[in-house]
């Protein structure tokens, strides 16, 4: 029998012994949710959500665990979902109300708009039963406000000596950046100061606290280039989990790729990726595939872990893919690119469904008038997902760094671990004549799958192969036939047993301990039957 003082240390151990490293994240994909907007209650009104009302349309935590079955079924091994704290609650400002959770007034406090803390709780419970992760937003560089002289009692930090005094951005002067107010003179965006000791030390046990309470395995940082970059180390250290920060910018990697490291934080969302994706694939546009060449040369150079950084073509402050491009064709080949390169990739929820609103407030429309179809573009991520997740299970593919094997105005081949993408921006209208030759490392008659039809390739002379659109601009996924084995694909058997990272719940990232308030009395029962047992 156990002594009970052992079964005492290990409920402790339990109850404080768990985290999400960016290690463990490497290999997951990742479905952003707004929780306003992505499901309801049954029975509840499914024709009132107008996005341009800015207002609540009745989506919560509970909603989102009862519909997890359409996100697992996409193959995603992750949710990050919207900030859960308390917003502005007053009247309606000029930009409407906070359904979008990012107008924080108290961090201490949930965001009773959402649900309850045993919601949040029932709803990461679930989420790492089904052996996915919960990742949250987190707004730390300001509050929300209707003037520019708030009433400082109502935050989290009461103190006005705690923010920086009001000024207004400017976007070229990293200092301004840091320090100036975000929002405008209608909304307002008070400036904490990060750099005082007390905001350091209060945030810091406020995070590990939520993290702990909620078990959080990650979190995305809202607005990150604005706060001083020395503050993200300690903060996630408190954290403890994975740290990805919004670094908002363009095409040049350098003033992003700062953020990422051992100084900073353990990855960003990859916006210079994202604006060369746009470039080379949206049609109508510049169709400038040099553009992603170079992004992809001088992010290797410039990242510290290109492995970790998010990969995303939506999100809630972006055009829709589909309001600027109208083939779909090139979604399809921008997002086979955001899976099968290096990054972990994010979906914003509706890109599945091809949603094509513009900028805020028309980027954040509901979800369910789509009644949750599986289109297409579903389809075709449930399969990148697939794929993806057997690789991450079976091989080190995620740690393998992307070569570019040839490019063209046509598109892109890159090679990843074992696996050929050919990406292109030819469109969906049959070109004849066009192709792209690709030369592979695999010597001539290498049995090869496209994974997306299961057609089978063989490489000709020094390992060529040729992808011919004459019907259409499709993405191409290929590996060597041998390799498929276990995966699920092409007539494959799945190998369930497979884990961490991929559909299969694995301990190793699902582990989630419960409560010592909880487990104690389980704990004491056990004790006390071996107990009698011996007597």
């Amino acid at each position: 029998m156990w002594p009970f003082s052992s079964v005492l240390a290990f409920a402790f151990a339990s109850d404080f012994a768990f985290a999400a490293t960016a290690e463990q994240w490497r290999g997951r994909s990742i479905y952003q949710i707004i929780v306003d907007r992505f499901a309801l209650t049954e029975g509840a009104d499914l024709t009132s959500c107008n996005p341009a009302q800015q207002t609540w349309c009745g989506g919560t935590w509970d909603t989102i665990r009862q519909n997890l079955d359409y996100v697992q079924n996409a193959g995603f091994t992750a949710i990050w979902i919207s900030p859960v704290n308390q917003n502005y609650e007053g009247p309606r400002t000029a930009y409407g109300d906070p359904y979008h959770g990012y107008w924080v007034q108290d961090v201490s406090q949930l965001n009773s708009r959402f649900g309850t803390a045993a919601d949040l709780k029932a709803l990461s419970a679930e989420v790492h039963r089904r052996g996915m992760y919960l990742m949250v937003d987190v707004v730390v560089n300001n509050v929300m406000a209707t003037s520019t002289t708030p009433d400082y009692s109502k935050y989290f930090f009461k103190d006005v000596s705690l923010y920086h005094p009001y000024c207004p951005v400017d976007f070229s002067n990293t200092t301004s950046e840091q320090i100036c107010w975000l929002g405008d003179p209608k909304v307002p965006l008070p400036d904490v100061d990060t750099k005082s000791p007390t905001v350091i030390s209060q945030y810091g046990d406020w995070i590990a606290n939520l993290v702990q309470e909620y078990s959080i395995d990650g979190l995305r940082i809202d607005a990150a280039k604005h706060v001083n970059i020395d503050f993200w180390p300690q903060f996630c250290a408190k954290a403890g989990v994975f740290c990805m920060g919004e670094v908002f910018g363009g095409s040049d990697v350098a003033p992003i790729a700062m953020y990422q490291g051992p100084q900073a934080l353990d990855s960003v969302l990859n916006f210079p990726l994202y604006s060369a994706l746009v470039s080379a694939f949206s049609i109508p546009g510049p169709q400038n595939i040099s553009a992603l060449t170079d992004v992809l040369a001088q992010s290797k150079t410039l990242f510290k872990d290109t492995g970790l950084l998010g990969n995303f073509l939506e999100n809630q402050d972006l055009p829709r893919w589909h309001n600027f491009s109208v083939d779909v064709q090139s979604l399809f080949n921008a997002m086979t690119f955001t899976f099968m390169s290096d990054g972990i990739p994010v979906v914003y929820y509706g890109q599945e469904q091809y949603f094509s609103g513009n900028a805020d407030p028309m980027n954040r429309e509901p979800l369910w008038p789509s009644k949750y179809q599986k289109t297409d573009a579903y389809k075709l991520i449930a399969s990148l997902n697939q794929f993806r997740n057997f690789l991450v299970n079976t091989t080190d593919w995620a740690k393998r760094k992307v070569q570019i094997l040839t490019s063209s105005p046509y598109g892109i081949a890159i090679m990843k671990g074992p696996v050929i993408s050919i990406l292109t921006n030819v469109g969906s209208p049959p070109r004849n004549g066009t192709n792209i030759a690709v030369t592979t490392p695999y010597p001539q008659f290498t049995s090869l799958i496209n994974i997306l039809t299961c057609q089978q390739w063989a490489t000709g002379a020094k390992g060529t192969v040729d992808a011919q659109y004459t019907l259409g601009g499709v993405p191409t996924i290929l590996i060597p036939s041998s390799m498929l084995n276990g995966s699920g694909l092409c007539g494959n058997e799945l190998n369930t047993t497979a884990s961490n990272g991929g559909t299969a719940p694995s301990l190793n990232a699902a582990v989630r301990w419960t409560p010592l308030s909880t487990i104690l009395p389980v704990l004491i029962g056990i004790s006390f039957f071996l107990l009698i047992s011996r007597i």
